[in-house]
C-alpha cells in the first residue's frame, strides 16, 4: 500500500456562480508550476506549430501536399492524414470532416491518409485532461496548468486514441489545416487572375470570382504550394458555427461498406508475403514466470518451425505475463502446439491471491486511512443534522473483451522492423518495438490498420512486444502472433476493482448537509506509466476518483478521497475508466439519500442543480422523452458529467424472478458541437451495449492467482435478443466539441439499479447487478 501524497492545498478561482472550493493539488502541480524560472520562461512561449510535419508529407508524383494533413491529387481528390485510429467510434469520417468544411471540398472528395510517425500529430487532449480538476473551476491556475499541458504534449508528440478525445484535440487543428490549404489556393488564384483575394471565394473544390472565372483545386495546386507557402494559422480565421455547411449533419460512416463487403482490413487481415503464424503459452498464474519449457516435444508437429521464450524480451511490457510462442506455417498448427508445449512455471508471490483478499484488503485501507483528498469544500462537522445516510459500494474487475482477438504482426530484417497492428497507439507501438529489437525508433515502420474493437485494450504494447521478439527468432520472415479468445480473457490488463464508502447528513427537510465519499483500489497510472511510457507511476491517479470528486450536484460540504492499493493484478484503461464504477457508487447512492429524505430522484437531482442548467436541460430532455413507464416496468434515471460531455439516461426494466430485463434506454447528451449526429447516436447505442453487459454480467474473479474467467461462456456479452431499445436525444449547444465515445457507458448501471430497486425494494450496491 502506498503512503498518501501530501495535502498541501491550493484554492483556486471559483466557478461563476458557483460554491467556493478547495481542492488539493499541489504534489500534482509542484512539478510544473515550481521549477524555475527557466520552466516559467518556457511556458510563457505559444505551443509549437501543428501545422507541418517535421520532415515533408510523403505523396506520390503529382500529389500536391499543402501541409501536413491536406494533399491534393489530379483527379480532385483530396488526402487528408487522420491521426487517431479507427475501432468504430468514426473518426474516419468525423476528422475528415473537420477538414472538407474549411476547405470547401465535397466530404465525397476526401480520402484517407495514413499518418506518418510525427509530432504535430500528438494527441494534446488526452494529456491536458489528465489533473484532477473540477469541470466547474475556472481560473488562472487551470489555465496555465492546461496551457503547460499541451506544450508538453506537443512536445512528446504520442498519437494516443482514447479519453475520447479524438474530434476535441482535431476541433482546432485540422480545422486550421483546411483552412489554411484554402487560404493559398485563393492567393494563387487571385495572384493568376491578378485580382484582390477579396474578390475571390470557394466551393465545392473552386476557387470563384465574382465576374464568373473559377479555377479547380488541382489546377492550383502547384501553384498554392509555391505562392501560399508562408501562410499559417495566424492567418486564416475559421468558420463560425453557424456558416458550417457540413459540420452537424448526418453523414453516413464512410468505413460502413468496406465492413459489409469484407474488403476492411484489421490487424488479424495482415498478410504480408511469406508470413508464419504464432501462439504463445503464457503463465496461468498472475506475474508467474517460466522455469523451463521442452522445445523437442512440439518441434516435429505439423508445421512448426521454432519455439521462442518471450519472457525476457518483453521487460516492462510484460503486463500480459510471461511466456513461450511456437511459430508454425498455420494459426491452427501454431495453436495445437502451444497447447501441447510441456512448460514448468515459477508461480512466485501471487499464487495464493484471490478477489475475497483483494476487497479484503480494501476494507482495511479504507478502515486505516483517510485517503488522498481529490475534492473538499466547506467542513465535515456540520450542525443541523436530522439523520445520516451510509452505504458500502463494489465493483469487480473487467476484461475489455474486445472481438478481435490480440494480435500483431512484425517482421524483422537487415536492422529494420516492420509492423502491421491494431493499435490505439502506433507511436508507442514504434518505441515498444525499436526497443525489444535494439533499433532505432527510425528504423520501425507501421501500418495501422482497423481496430476490431479498443476500448483501451490496444492501448498497451504487450503484443507489439511478443510479436516482436517472435520475429526476431524467425530468421527474416513476418510472424502474426494471435492471442486465443482464452488467452485474451485471462492475461487482459483490467478495469480496477474498488470498494467504496458513502456518508450523507441531512437535515429535517432531507437537504444534504454534508457528502463524504472515500474508495479505494488499484491505480491504473501506477502501472501504464512504466509499463508502455517509461515513465514513473507514482502519486494520485485521477481514474481513481474521477465521477465522484468531479460531480455536478451543488453540496456545499463535501470530502471525496480515494486510497490507492497496489494491485498484483495488471490494470489498464477501460471504457469510460474510472467513471465506469465510480458513477454506478455516485448515482446509486444519491438515489439512496434521495429515497430517505422520501423525494423522487428526478425532483431531488434538480434541486441539486440549480446553477447547472446544461445538466438541467440534459436531464429534463431524457426523463421527458421517456414518459412514463408500462405497467409491470420501472424507470429508473442517472445523470453523469465524464470526458467533457453530460449524459442522462432512463432505463425502462423489468423483473422476472431474478432475471433483470432492460427493454428500452432513453439518452440525452450534451456534447457541445456535434460534428455528425449519426455517430453520436452510434456511440451513445455502443455505450450503452457495452455499458449493459458490464453491469448485468461482466466480472471477473482471482482464485489461487488464477483468472477464472476464460471465454463468453462465463464472461458474457449482451446477445441481441436481450439488447434494449436505444434512443438519443443531441441537447443542442453552442460549447466546443467533447467526447463521445465513453459519456454513455456510466449511467447505465446506476440507472438500472435505480429501476430493479423501484420493483422490487432491493438496493443492489456490488456490480454485477444480481438479485438472490
Amino acid at each position: 500500500m502506498r503512503d498518501n501524497p501530501g495535502n498541501a492545498n491550493i484554492d483556486p478561482e471559483p466557478a461563476q456562480g458557483a460554491l467556493p472550493r478547495r481542492s488539493r493539488r499541489r504534489f500534482l502541480l509542484g512539478g510544473l508550476l515550481g521549477s524555475g524560472a527557466l520552466l516559467v520562461g518556457w511556458g510563457m512561449q505559444a505551443p509549437r506549430q501543428r501545422l507541418h510535419t517535421s520532415v515533408p508529407l510523403p505523396v506520390e508524383k503529382g500529389v500536391v501536399a499543402l501541409n501536413g494533413w491536406v494533399a491534393l491529387h489530379p483527379d480532385g481528390t483530396v488526402s487528408v492524414v487522420v491521426p487517431r485510429s479507427e475501432m468504430g467510434q468514426g473518426v474516419h469520417t468525423a476528422l475528415p470532416m473537420l477538414v472538407a468544411e474549411e476547405l470547401d471540398v465535397p466530404l465525397a472528395q476526401v480520402r484517407i491518409a495514413p499518418a506518418p510517425i510525427d509530432k504535430i500529430f500528438g494527441n494534446l487532449a488526452v494529456l491536458r485532461e489528465n489533473l484532477p480538476f473540477h469541470p466547474d473551476e475556472r481560473g488562472n491556475v487551470k489555465d496555465g496548468v492546461q496551457w503547460m499541458l499541451s506544450k508538453v504534449g506537443r512536445e512528446l508528440g504520442i498519437m494516443f486514441t482514447g479519453g475520447s478525445t479524438s474530434v476535441k484535440d482535431a476541433w482546432v487543428p485540422m480545422r486550421e489545416a483546411g483552412a489554411v490549404a484554402r487560404a493559398m489556393l485563393v492567393k494563387a488564384a487571385a495572384e493568376d487572375w491578378k485580382a484582390p483575394v477579396a474578390y475571390c471565394r470557394t466551393e465545392d473544390g473552386y476557387v470563384m470570382h465574382r465576374d464568373g472565372r473559377r479555377a479547380s483545386y488541382p489546377s492550383l495546386a502547384a501553384r498554392a504550394a509555391e505562392v501560399g507557402a508562408g501562410i499559417d494559422a495566424s492567418d486564416v480565421k475559421l468558420k463560425e458555427p453557424r456558416a458550417f455547411r457540413l459540420i452537424g449533419k448526418p453523414v453516413p460512416r464512410r468505413d460502413t461498406p468496406g465492413k459489409v463487403d469484407g474488403s476492411a482490413r484489421f490487424g488479424i487481415d495482415a498478410r504480408p508475403e511469406g508470413m508464419l503464424y504464432a501462439a504463445v503459452k503464457m503463465s496461468p498464474v498472475i506475474g508467474g514466470t517460466v522455469a523451463s519449457f521442452d522445445a523437442a516435444a512440439v518441434k516435429g508437429m505439423a508445421g512448426v518451425s521454432g519455439v521462442v521464450d518471450v519472457s525476457g524480451a518483453l521487460g516492462e511490457f510484460s503486463g500480459a505475463g510471461a511466456g513461450v510462442a511456437v511459430v508454425a506455417r498455420s494459426w491452427w498448427q501454431a495453436k495445437q502446439a502451444a497447447a501441447a508445449l510441456p512448460v514448468t512455471w515459477n508461480e512466485g508471490a501471487h499464487s495464493k491471491l484471490s478477489s475475497e483478499a483483494i476487497y479484503q484488503g480494501f476494507a482495511e485501507a479504507l478502515d486505516k486511512e483517510s485517503g488522498y483528498a481529490y475534492f473538499e469544500s466547506g467542513t465535515q462537522d456540520v450542525r443541523g443534522v436530522a439523520s445520516t445516510v451510509s452505504a458500502e459500494y463494489r465493483a469487480p474487475f473487467l476484461a475489455h473483451a474486445t472481438m478481435e482477438p490480440v494480435n500483431c504482426t512484425a517482421q524483422v530484417a537487415n536492422g529494420k522492423v516492420r509492423l502491421w497492428a491494431s493499435t490505439q497507439v502506433p507511436s508507442i507501438a514504434v518505441d515498444v518495438a525499436a526497443k525489444v529489437a535494439g533499433v532505432a525508433r527510425e528504423d520501425v515502420s507501421i501500418e495501422v490498420m482497423l481496430l476490431g474493437g479498443g476500448f483501451g485494450r490496444r492501448l498497451e504494447g504487450d503484443m507489439v512486444a511478443q510479436a516482436v521478439a517472435v520475429a526476431m527468432a524467425s530468421n527474416g520472415k513476418p510472424v502474426q502472433l494471435i492471442w486465443t479468445r482464452e488467452d485474451d480473457t485471462t492475461h487482459d490488463v483490467y478495469r480496477p476493482a474498488a470498494l467504496a464508502r458513502f456518508t450523507a447528513q441531512l437535515d429535517a427537510e432531507g437537504r444534504i448537509l454534508a457528502w463524504n465519499n472515500k474508495s479505494a483500489g488499484g491505480a491504473i497510472g501506477h502501472q501504464y506509466f512504466p509499463r508502455n511510457l517509461g515513465l514513473p507511476g507514482m502519486g494520485p491517479d485521477k481514474t481513481t476518483a474521477e465521477g465522484e470528486y468531479d460531480m455536478q450536484y451543488e453540496i456545499d460540504n463535501q470530502r471525496i478521497a480515494h486510497v490507492i492499493v497496489d494491485s498484483a493484478v495488471p490494470l489498464g484503461y477501460w471504457r469510460s475508466v474510472g467513471h465506469s464504477h465510480n458513477a454506478f457508487f455516485k448515482e446509486g447512492f444519491l438515489d439512496e439519500v434521495a429515497h430517505a429524505a422520501g423525494q423522487d430522484g428526478v425532483r431531488y437531482r434538480r434541486a441539486l442543480l440549480a446553477r447547472h442548467p446544461r445538466h438541467l436541460a440534459v436531464l429534463d430532455a431524457a426523463v421527458r422523452a421517456a414518459g412514463e413507464a408500462p405497467s409491470g416496468r420501472a424507470h429508473g434515471v442517472a445523470l453523469h458529467q465524464s470526458f467533457g460531455s453530460i449524459v442522462a439516461q432512463v432505463a425502462e426494466v423489468s423483473v422476472e424472478g431474478t432475471d433483470i430485463r432492460v427493454h428500452r434506454v432513453v439518452c440525452a447528451i450534451d456534447c457541445g458541437i456535434v460534428v455528425n449526429p449519426n455517430i453520436v447516436a452510434q456511440q451513445m447505442e455502443s455505450a450503452v451495449v457495452f455499458g449493459l453487459s458490464a453491469a448485468l454480467a461482466g466480472e471477473i474473479t482471482i482464485q489461487d492467482g488464477r483468472v477464472q474467467q476464460s471465454n463468453f461462456g462465463d464472461y458474457p456479452v449482451l446477445r441481441i435478443d436481450r439488447t434494449p431499445v436505444v434512443e438519443t436525444i443531441i441537447v443542442p449547444s453552442a460549447e466546443p466539441p467533447e467526447g463521445v465515445g465513453e459519456p454513455g457507458v456510466p449511467p447505465v448501471a446506476p440507472a438500472v439499479a435505480a429501476a430493479v430497486f423501484a420493483l422490487t425494494g432491493k438496493r443492489l450496491r456490488s456490480l454485477p447487478l444480481r438479485l438472490t
